[in-house]
């Protein structure tokens, strides 16, 4: 039995939004994107055209086809435009745009069975009720996680099954002024918590005897400021119980170290309700992450990534598609029943399969370049190297297990070396970072196996590379760059991180991808170490063990030398020049007392 698809029409006017949006629709099978637009003109126009060639088409095939479930389902499948997906603030950077509003009017107008679901920054009331009024099928915020969007999509179309009840527009009903102060209190104790988080991890790190009583005194004041805020500010209000929650999860975004809230997805400044349950450990962890994808992905870091060569749209369309399939496979470990002792046993083939999702979805499951001669669909070849890929960058990666069993379990995370409980903000910024590693460097691995085969494949160039990095001599470069980072990661760097007990971790920021380092315990991994590697780490235990010692040899060498010159040296050219000095004096005083001799007198008062 064919499922029937829901074609969707996508309104917004920007661009990163409808991207994503697109890539995480489209890998549902349900539903299936027709079109898209950044202007009210456009949208009219395409929908218009849309919908009036699937008339056609089915006024045709009506005549041929017998009316059985296969065909049913064909027609449905083939029908234009199934749903009208609207951003409500469109057009108010541009006084010459149609606002969203007046787009969702003209839409009903002309086709008033075509449903619209209108999607809005700030989820309040008289927001719904305006897009009830200019005929909106739904109303629902635009920051709103994938998986309720879902939800929220198919019961404005009337996909859902009848006894999920009609849809509705729904917005909360916080009191009147009361969500302003609920939304201060949230902001306030998330910063308040993360400060004395990063105080406490601070007392925990070796630090001078005077600085102690800094921190104490710190870790007592942001204590004293959490309770003055309990205290002055409202508690969080609780949603009627006969008023469904709204279609988001309601959780309040997770922040950047400082308290700085990161930007909302797809860019947009959303006012969270207070109204809906939280949401679970995965859910705001993996929306954090996207959240994050929204930043610049350029490499602002020393080391050349395979990801580099491609265009940032194609980056960030490839990391997309890496955090949905991450999320599907782990809806797969929740239906095979893995227990969290049985992660560790599932992390190789967990890395493997989240490779192979990303090369299929990036590339296309029978996608065959025509220009690389090839007789074979390129992924195929591409998983030729699954060994070279799964030993040098999927098995390296860090605290997979962790991560699986924070997400899914919602177990505790150690950081630093100290478990955390799982909902704690340490613990889920650690589990972010972790996340963010593994996300940016099975991208990498999946860029690797096209750079090792078919860097040179126009099409390929064409479609996916920077402009910079077009020419044979900018490719062979980048390769060679690549080639040189892991000879130095092999040889010098991993086995100094080591030795150091640290992780570094390929992190996303405001700026672009970072390296952050992390603690982490590797003695292990250094009692295994041999050759080359051994010997630099003894290397660096023997300038940790001779290098004081001749600082402190050096520095009294230094010291001697300079009581020689100033007090020695210095003293004897000072008496040196002083004899000088006193010896050109002298000589002056006995050249003017001969003068004054020599010099003819006058008759004195006697002789006159």
């Amino acid at each position: 039995m064919t499922v029937p698809l829901l074609n969707l029409f996508l309104v917004d006017e920007d661009p990163v939004f409808r991207m994503g949006l697109r890539i995480w629709l489209e890998q549902r099978p349900e539903f299936a994107i027709v079109g898209e637009a950044s202007t009210a003109e456009d949208a009219l126009a395409q929908v218009t055209r849309l919908r009036a060639a699937a008339a056609s088409t089915a006024t045709d095939a009506g005549a041929n086809v017998e009316a059985d479930a296969e065909a049913n389902a064909d027609e449905q499948s083939a029908r234009g435009v199934g749903l009208v997906i609207l951003d409500l603030g469109l057009g108010e950077g541009d006084p010459d745009q149609l606002p969203g509003l007046t787009l969702c009017g003209d839409l009903k107008r002309q086709f008033p069975e075509l449903p619209v679901l209108v999607l809005s920054a700030q989820v309040a009331p008289v927001l719904a009720a305006a897009a009830k009024a200019m005929g909106a099928d739904g109303f629902g915020q635009r920051g709103a996680p994938v998986r309720e969007l879902v939800q929220l999509i198919q019961h404005t179309a009337g996909t859902l099954p009848a006894t999920a009840g009609p849809p509705e527009i729904v917005a909360p009903s916080t009191p009147k002024g009361w969500q302003p102060l609920q939304n201060l209190r949230r902001s306030c104790l998330d910063q308040i918590a993360e400060a004395i988080a990063a105080v406490e991890t601070e007392q925990q790190q070796p630090r001078p005897f005077w600085y102690r009583p800094v921190l104490q005194g710190r870790h007592r004041e942001l204590r004293a400021a959490r309770w003055l805020m309990q205290q002055l500010l409202p508690t969080e209000a609780v949603a009627p119980a006969n008023e469904p929650p709204l279609p988001d999860g309601s959780v309040p975004p997770l922040r950047e170290p400082g308290g700085a809230l990161q930007p909302q997805p797809w860019g947009t400044a959303v006012a969270r309700s207070m109204t809906a349950p939280v949401a679970d450990v995965r859910s705001r962890v993996c929306d954090a992450v996207f959240r994050k994808l929204q930043y610049s992905l350029e490499n602002t870091s020393d080391q050349p990534l395979e990801i580099d060569i491609l265009q940032e749209a194609k980056r960030r369309e490839l990391l997309y598609m890496l955090l949905r399939a991450f999320e599907d496979l782990l809806d797969d470990l929740v239906q095979a029943q893995v227990l969290p002792g049985q992660l560790p046993d599932q992390v190789a083939t967990f890395s493997r399969d989240l490779w192979v999702a990303g090369l299929t979805a990036f590339f296309g499951r029978y996608y065959t370049p025509s220009d690389s001669g090839l007789e074979r669909p390129l992924v195929e070849v591409l998983r030729q190297d699954e060994t070279t890929v799964q030993a040098e960058m999927l098995a390296p990666l860090p605290q997979v297990a962790d991560l699986l069993s924070h997400l899914l379990f919602e177990s505790p995370l150690a950081v630093d070396g100290i478990p955390h409980v799982a909902t704690t903000p340490v613990a889920l910024r650690r589990s972010q970072l972790l996340l963010e590693h593994l996300l940016l460097q099975t991208a990498c691995a999946t860029m690797q196996p096209l750079l090792n085969r078919f860097a040179e494949v126009e099409s390929f160039k064409r479609n996916l590379y920077q402009r910079r990095l077009m020419s044979s001599r900018d490719i062979a470069r980048f390769r060679n760059d690549l080639s040189w980072r892991y000879r130095w990661q092999r040889w010098v760097l991993e086995p100094k991180a080591i030795f150091e007990s640290e992780q570094p971790l390929l992190t996303l920021s405001p700026q672009g991808v970072v390296i952050e380092t992390i603690y982490a315990p590797r003695q292990a991994e250094l009692e295994t170490l041999s050759g080359t590697q051994y010997a630099l780490t003894l290397v660096l235990e023997a300038r940790d063990a001779i290098a004081p010692r001749v600082r402190t040899a050096v520095a009294l060498v230094g010291s001697g030398l300079v009581y020689v010159l100033t007090e020695v040296v210095g003293r004897g050219i000072g008496l040196v020049g002083r004899g000088i000095i006193k010896g050109i004096g002298s000589a002056w005083q006995d050249s003017r007392s001969r003068w004054s001799e020599d010099r003819p007198r006058g008759p004195s008062r006697d002789e006159v």
